[in-house]
């Protein structure tokens, strides 16, 4: 391996904040080096409304993050996410032929290929194809086929679709900011690397990723994702009904919100009173803790309800046994997992996102858990193409074998 192929660095340029996480492969484990990051100014609900802006944001979080490794950043996996982004299942199968014979790998990919094969837009283009199962004749519910005998292949499969204008910025973004990107992935299955068991995935989960400007969702059943899904209320809802309600600045309204916020009235434990800037040159106001609550709770009862609705549309609001696990920035409102245990009825925890050697622990948290899930999703897809690269090797020597 190069040594500049050792390097790994997930990008996530989030519409409140940018981050660059910088890890090295060391024996088969990845390592943490470096995280560099900066305020976003040029994002809205994961789509980018002001190019310089955003450029000044990937180059600010990759030059601190270059600074603490004291190692030059050249290429990175990026994280998409937005309104943008949506999620189909599909079907798709092929003969085998007119006698049952051995499934081979490549028969796999081509039923893949197959049930890929939906009409898009064009102005649209496939993110990830993620396979459930595959049918072999009349056999259902199969992870890997290959080896089994059979007359028909079908695969059913969870194609994820984005933008094309949407992500060639972000791609264009980065690439201004002196960045070559590797790969484009969709944030909660990036954050999902870092944040969920095996026995949630087996069991059924969904992942919240609560950023910004959106709150991203996907959900896990058998071990494979189900469905992908976003609702367009984020954590700076909160924060901007909080400027608007108690007339102070956003900035205000941030520092409030994260200190002294509260998700639900009953998880309110004391009644505190607190100074408040006030807009332009008025004095400073008192308030109470229960103000703050009259604010946020109704805006966290319509996310929960948005999150409650999408779920039941794809028919899997009964199908989360292991509950849901909370990612991203908007997870660390006070009382929030408890007011969403609360409405859902089901197992809420704040994710610690792991699988990363040297983590620190101001790292290992869950705002960072993409910008975590991008170098993890990197390691896996580096370790998948060196493996296929070995198989190609191995089948050439064997045909020379004898020789």
């Amino acid at each position: 391996m190069a040594k500049k192929d050792k390097y790994l660095v997930g990008l996530d340029i989030g519409s409140t904040k940018t981050c660059a996480l910088l890890a090295e492969i060391e024996n088969q484990q990845v390592r943490f080096l470096a995280l560099g990051a900066a305020e976003s100014k040029g994002l809205r609900k994961g789509l980018i409304v002001n190019l310089d802006s955003t450029v000044s944001s990937i180059r600010r979080a990759v030059e601190e993050a270059e600074s603490v490794a004291n190692i030059p950043v050249e290429a990175a996996t990026i994280g998409v996410a937005g309104s943008h982004v949506r999620g189909v299942n599909s079907r798709g199968g092929i003969p085998l032929g007119p006698r049952s014979r051995d499934i081979e790998r490549d028969d796999v990919r081509r039923a893949i290929d197959a049930a890929r094969s939906i009409s898009l837009p064009a102005d649209r283009e496939v993110l990830h194809v993620l396979p459930h199962e595959f049918i072999v004749d009349a056999q259902d519910g199969i992870r890997d086929p290959v080896g089994m005998v059979g007359q028909r292949l079908e695969a059913n499969v969870h194609i994820v679709t984005s933008s094309i204008a949407a992500t060639q910025n972000l791609v264009t973004a980065a690439n201004k900011a002196g960045i070559l990107i590797n790969d484009t992935v969709l944030e909660p299955l990036a954050a999902a690397e870092a944040c969920l068991t095996q026995d949630e995935r087996e069991l059924g989960c969904c992942l919240l990723d609560i950023g910004g400007g959106t709150t991203e969702l996907i959900v896990y059943g058998g071990g494979v994702v189900r469905h992908t899904g976003g609702v367009a209320i984020g954590g700076d809802h909160f924060t901007n009904d909080l400027a608007v309600g108690l007339r102070t600045p956003i900035p205000e309204a941030e520092k409030i919100k994260r200190h002294h916020g509260c998700a639900a009235a009953n998880l309110l434990r004391q009644d505190n009173s607190i100074e408040i800037a006030s807009v332009g040159d008025r004095p400073p106001r008192t308030i109470f803790s229960h103000m703050l609550t009259d604010i946020i709770e109704p805006r966290a009862q319509e996310l929960l309800a948005l999150i409650a609705d999408d779920l039941r549309r794809a028919g899997l609001d009964s199908q989360i046994p292991a509950g849901f696990i909370m990612t991203g920035g908007g997870a660390r409102l006070n009382g929030f997992a408890e007011f969403a245990e609360q409405g859902f009825h089901l197992p809420v925890r704040i994710a610690e996102p792991r699988g990363i050697q040297d983590l620190p622990e101001q790292v290992a948290q869950p705002e960072y858990a993409t910008a975590i899930g991008l170098v993890l999703y990197a390691a896996k897809a580096r370790r998948n193409a060196q493996q296929r690269s070995g198989n190609f090797v191995a089948k050439l020597k064997s045909m020379f074998v004898g020789v």
